[in-house]
C-alpha cells in the first residue's frame, strides 16, 4: 500500500491524543482538517481510561461508553486510522503500522507507512510489576480489552461462587493507587447488585483485600484523603493491607512480606511503567521508558512532541515542584493537548510558542462507590486543599468524565449522551451480566 502523509500524526487515542486530534481538526475546519490531521489507534472506539475499574467490575457497558473514532473524525474534521505503531522514525519523520490480523492469522490489512511533518506521540503507560514472580498471571488494567477479560472472568468467579459449599469469593488488589481503590469500592458495588438479583441459597461473601507497599495507600495524594478513603473501604468490608510488599504471586495466592493472602482473582494495579519499545523509537527516554520532553513538550527530536502518561514533562512554574515530573493524570493530558493544538497551530503558520506548558493541579478525586467519594480540590475554596466528601465529590468526580466528553462532542451531545446513559441505567440496571 502506498504511503499516506498528514502534516499532523498523532499516535494513541487516550484523553490527550483524542482532545489534541479533536481540538486540531476543528480549529482547522472541515476540509482541511481530515487532510493535515491524522490520529492514529490500535483500537476503533475510545474508553476514558480512568473509568476501566468501572467496565472490569461491570457497572460500565463498552457498548454504550465507548465512542467511535471514525464518527469522532467525522464530527471533529480529523482523519483516523487504525493500526498498532511498529516503527517510529524521528529523523525520516516516518512511521510504521503493523498489520492487522484474522483470528486464524490471515493478514486482512498490511502493513502500512506514514510520513509526517509534525508528529504526536500520545501511546500511553502500562503497569510496573518490578520484576515480581509469578505477576505476569495477575489480571491488569491497561486496555479496555485487559478490563474486559477480566470482567468475564469476574462474572464466572461470581457464578462458582453462588454454587459452591463455601460461598465465598476472594479479590486480591496489588497496588492502593486510584485504580485500585476504585476497583475495590466498584467490585462491591457490583457484588451488591447481584446479590438483589440472586436467591437466599445462592448469595456469598465477596472479600476483598488490597496490598501497598507503601506505609498508606494513596500515597501520591494528601494524608486527609488516604485516610478517609481508608476508613470508607474498611466499612465497606475491604482490608486494607499497608507496608506489605509482594514476594511472589501464584494462581491462587498472593505471597507477601506479612504471609499468604488467599485469592479467586488478582489484579495487579501497582506503578506505572511506559513500554519497553519505547527505547527503538531513537528518542530520549527515562528509566521507566517515558519520553523526555522539554518545557515545551518537544522530545529530543525536532518537529516531534510527545503528551501524557508517555512522557516524562518537567514541572515548571509551581512553587516547590521544581525537579520533579508532572504526574501520569488525566487532567495533565487534557491541559497538555490545550497546550500543544495551539503550539501545532502556530508552527504550521511558521511561527513558534515560546511560553512554556505550566501544569495546574486542580487536586484529586476518588469514587468509592455510588454517592460516595472523597477528594481535594486545589485553591480557593478556604485555603490551598478544599476537602469533599460524599454525594459532592462523586458527582464532582463524574462532572470530570462529562468534561472530557465535552471537549470531544461538545456541550449538547455531552447533555444528550449523559441524560440517555442515565435512562439507560434506570431500565436495564447499573451491572452488566453478559
Amino acid at each position: 500500500m502506498a504511503g499516506m502523509h498528514y502534516d499532523i500524526v498523532i499516535v494513541g487515542g487516550g484523553a490527550g491524543g483524542l482532545e489534541l486530534a479533536a481540538r486540531l481538526g476543528r480549529k482547522l475546519g472541515p476540509k482541511a482538517g481530515k487532510e493535515r490531521v491524522l490520529l492514529i489507534d490500535r483500537s476503533s472506539f475510545h474508553i476514558w481510561k480512568p473509568t476501566l475499574h468501572e467496565v472490569a467490575a461491570g457497572t460500565l457497558d463498552t457498548h454504550q461508553e465507548g465512542l467511535s473514532y471514525s464518527i469522532l473524525g467525522r464530527a471533529n474534521h480529523f482523519s483516523f486510522l487504525l493500526g498498532e505503531l511498529d516503527s517510529f522514525d524521528p529523523v525520516a519523520k516516518r512511521l510504521s503500522l503493523k498489520p492487522i490480523l484474522a483470528e486464524g492469522g490471515k493478514v486482512l490489512v498490511p502493513e502500512r507507512g506514514v510520513t509526517f511533518s509534525w508528529g504526536v506521540l500520545a501511546i500511553g503507560s502500562g503497569s510496573n510489576l518490578f520484576g515480581t514472580p509469578g505477576a505476569d498471571q495477575a489480571h491488569l488494567l491497561e486496555r479496555t480489552e485487559d478490563a474486559e477479560a477480566f470482567h468475564t472472568r469476574l462474572l464466572a468467579a461470581f457464578m462458582k461462587a453462588s454454587f459452591s459449599t463455601e460461598k465465598t469469593m476472594s479479590v486480591a488488589i496489588v497496588g492502593g493507587g486510584a485504580t485500585g481503590v476504585e476497583l475495590s469500592a466498584e467490585l462491591i458495588e457490583a457484588h451488591r447488585e447481584l446479590l438483589d438479583s440472586l436467591g437466599a441459597e445462592q448469595r456469598f461473601r465477596l472479600d476483598i483485600a488490597i496490598v501497598e507497599a507503601a506505609p498508606r495507600i494513596l500515597g501520591g495524594l494528601p494524608e486527609k484523603i488516604s485516610d478517609q478513603a481508608t476508613v470508607a473501604l474498611e466499612r465497606k468490608g475491604v482490608r486494607v493491607h499497608t507496608g506489605a510488599k509482594v514476594v511472589a504471586v501464584h494462581p491462587d495466592r498472593l505471597e507477601t512480606s506479612q504471609g499468604d493472602i488467599p485469592a479467586d482473582l488478582i489484579v495487579w494495579a501497582a506503578g506505572v511503567k511506559a513500554a519497553p519499545t519505547n527505547a527503538d523509537y531513537g528518542l530520549e527516554i527515562n528509566r521507566t521508558n517515558q519520553f523526555v520532553v522539554n518545557e515545551r513538550l518537544e522530545t529530543s527530536a525536532p518537529d516531534v512532541w510527545a503528551l501524557g502518561d508517555c512522557a516524562a514533562a518537567p514541572w515548571v512554574g509551581t512553587e516547590g515542584k521544581e525537579g520533579r515530573i508532572i504526574p501520569a493524570r488525566a487532567q495533565a493530558a487534557h491541559q497538555q493537548a490545550s497546550y500543544l493544538a495551539k503550539a501545532l497551530i502556530a508552527r504550521m503558520g511558521q511561527r513558534r510558542v515560546e511560553a512554556p506548558f505550566v501544569y495546574r493541579d486542580f487536586g484529586s478525586l476518588l469514587s468509592l462507590g455510588e454517592n460516595k467519594g472523597v477528594g481535594a480540590l486545589m485553591g480557593g475554596l478556604g485555603g490551598p486543599n478544599f476537602f469533599v466528601e460524599g454525594l459532592i465529590a462523586k458527582w464532582a468526580y463524574i462532572s470530570l468524565h462529562l468534561d472530557h466528553h465535552r471537549a470531544i462532542m461538545g456541550t449538547p451531545k455531552t447533555i444528550v449522551l449523559a441524560l440517555a446513559r442515565l435512562l439507560q441505567q434506570r431500565v436495564a440496571g447499573r451491572l452488566k451480566l453478559h
